[in-house]
């Protein structure tokens, strides 16, 4: 887990070193452990290193194979790397380091583009063939790992974080309106390419991106999961076979030169993976929860559960609890880590458990994404029944924040459409074959889209903000094919995952697998009263945001008069979502 950037000329001039050093520099907290940047010609590579595997200055980046004539930065895991080095030891490949990354050039110069197709893990990368100028980019299946870009006739930019083009300098900073109607109606979710930037865009999930030395470029999608009915077995076969995909996705996300510990919540999909892991012999786990001082009546940790695993299965747990004194100055922190706006109040418990956990570790398993895989959430029953034909609407009623003609009444004239973007995408997005049913449907778009640019992205981000690596098991490519295929109505079952509740039986406490679902909400921010309130109402009122002229004054006094009673369809605060946005926008100089 790193950060890297680059920039490719496009023109004939020579790749301006000083812009990547700078965008390099902004990534310190990704990769604390070393720098480097090298250039050629019309190319120049950045990279910051957090040492996770071979912590030696033999696996330092970006890294030149000089006989194989590539170089290359890369960040991320590739959990197989072992037995990919074998293979290419056996075809007569050398090796100078024990690192993954020089595997990743060596698979590369081995099988071209195709070499992704054997990766199992999570990564981004960009490497540079020194004979013929190619320039290829590449990013993990389900987008783990980000890579974003800003063009323009003469370069191409790329780094990690989107902070950090913004330091390398001349970015249109103009909002992009289809990104800013995804982000108010569809979920605050920003699918790739686009980000709420128009002169920024993100390379998608599963593609391989190969840049010609004329400033041609094609893609390469490689992967897609397909949720048809392909494999035939009974329930009891299939919570086996689930079982057994995720301990074999938990092992695999052992592999590291350092130790491992995990993020545990006290839900079923945490503890899990903490009790895979006990059962294949782990021991001296360490463990990790996090919970919130209480607001307006409510409560916000679930120690009580995350306490019964850790003593079932003897890890060494740390409780963290957060007050008010700790909150509100890590908010700024953690809207300084997003790359794009995150409206969801875990950012700011991942960002301060994070501060926390890298302070002992440099690596964790963390439970995200079991509910879009699974089918955790409660917009999928819903959709059980509904003709394939009706998939649309049904979703957009269970998920969608409003509808696009509420928009009329919140953003300023020159902000809005005159399309419904948010239907538009979603409709390409159900026409593609491979969905069968409409649950099927959503839990696909969900999986590879609103998983990647919304929860997989808000670990990335508030992890890496303190050099800590987030390894998650159910997002293994080989496990999001397995619960594709799985039939919907056992995922629905049980209030949902229930094949994952009933692979769970006998490992994991009842009490665990057969609790109430939480969100994990911050009570200070779901309520915003107080000095919360205030953050809010100066930044929506700040002399920059009268400036944007983003939203109505109406509508923003509305909101700031009864932040409680104005609520999205999924019952979030719609004065968050619009503050939010400013408070990104103003802390990010935009």
């Amino acid at each position: 887990m790193c950060g890297l950037s680059g920039e490719v000329r496009l023109d004939a001039e020579a790749a301006d070193v000083e812009a990547v050093a700078r965008m390099t520099a902004v990534m310190e907290p990704r990769g604390p452990d070393g720098v480097g940047v090298w250039s050629s010609g019309r190319v120049a590579l950045g990279h910051r290193r957090l040492k996770v595997i071979d912590l030696s200055d033999k696996a330092a980046q970006p890294m030149v194979d000089s006989g194989l004539g590539i170089t290359g930065v890369f960040s991320g895991c590739l959990y197989n790397y072992r037995e990919l080095r074998k293979a290419l030891h056996a075809e007569g490949y050398h090796f100078f380091s024990t690192s993954d990354t020089e595997v990743l050039l060596k698979a590369y110069h081995r099988w071209g583009r195709d070499c992704v197709l054997r990766f199992k893990g999570m990564f981004t990368f960009a490497l540079v063939e020194r004979d013929s100028g190619v320039v290829v980019l590449g990013r993990d299946r389900l987008g783990i790992k980000p890579l974003y870009l800003t063009r323009d006739s003469e370069r191409l930019r790329f780094a990690s974080t989107l902070p950090a083009l913004l330091a390398g300098g001349d970015v249109n900073t103009d909002l992009d309106l289809v990104a800013l109607h995804h982000y108010m109606t569809f979920h605050s979710v920003v699918p790739a390419p686009r980000t709420i930037l128009a002169g920024v865009e993100k390379l998608p999930p599963a593609t391989v991106r190969t840049i010609r030395t004329d400033g041609r470029f094609d893609d390469y999608l490689y992967w897609r999961p397909d949720f048809s009915r392909r494999i035939p077995m009974n329930p009891e076969e299939w919570s086996e076979v689930v079982r057994e995909g995720l301990r074999a996705a938990v092992d695999r996300r052992m592999v590291a030169d350092v130790p491992v510990g995990v993020l545990l919540s006290g839900g079923l999909d945490s503890s899990f993976i903490v009790a895979l892991l006990a059962e294949s012999g782990q021991t001296g786990l360490s463990t990790y929860s996090i919970g919130f001082t209480a607001a307006e009546g409510e409560e916000s940790d679930e120690f009580a559960y995350s306490d019964l695993v850790a003593e079932r299965f003897g890890t060494d747990h740390h409780r963290i609890r957060v007050d008010d004194s700790r909150l509100l100055p890590a908010l700024n922190g953690a809207i300084e880590a997003m790359s794009e706006p995150m409206v969801s109040h875990d950012v700011v418990a991942f960002y301060l458990l994070s501060r926390e956990v890298s302070r002992h570790l440099k690596v964790v398993q963390s439970g995200q994404g079991a509910d879009e895989v699974f089918g955790g959430y409660d917009w999928y029953s819903p959709l059980a029944g509904i003709p394939r034909a009706d998939a649309l609407p049904a979703y957009a009623h269970v998920f969608f924040d409003r509808p696009h003609g509420e928009l009329s009444g919140i953003l300023n004239p020159p902000y809005l459409l005159g399309h419904d973007a948010g239907s538009d995408f979603v409709r390409s997005h159900f026409s593609v074959p491979g969905a069968e049913t409409t649950v099927d449907a959503a839990l696909r778009i969900d999986t590879t889209v609103m998983l990647v640019d919304d929860p997989v992205k808000r670990v990335d981000n508030m992890t890496m903000a303190w050099g800590l690596e987030a390894r998650t098991p159910f997002l293994d490519h080989e496990l999001v094919e397995l619960a594709a295929a799985c039939p919907p109505e056992l995922k629905l079952a049980q209030n949902g995952k229930g094949v994952l509740k009933d692979a769970a039986r006998g490992i994991v406490p009842d009490e665990v697998i057969d609790r109430p679902k939480g969100d994990f909400a911050v009570p200070a921010i779901r309520h915003l009263s107080g000095a919360y309130l205030e953050l809010v109402r100066e930044a929506l009122l700040a002399p920059s945001a009268k400036a944007r002229g983003l939203f109505q004054p109406d509508y923003i006094a509305r909101v700031l008069e009864a932040p409680g009673l104005y609520r999205t369809n999924r019952g979030a605060s719609q004065l968050w979502q619009a503050a939010l946005l400013e408070l990104w926008l103003q802390c990010h100089g935009v």
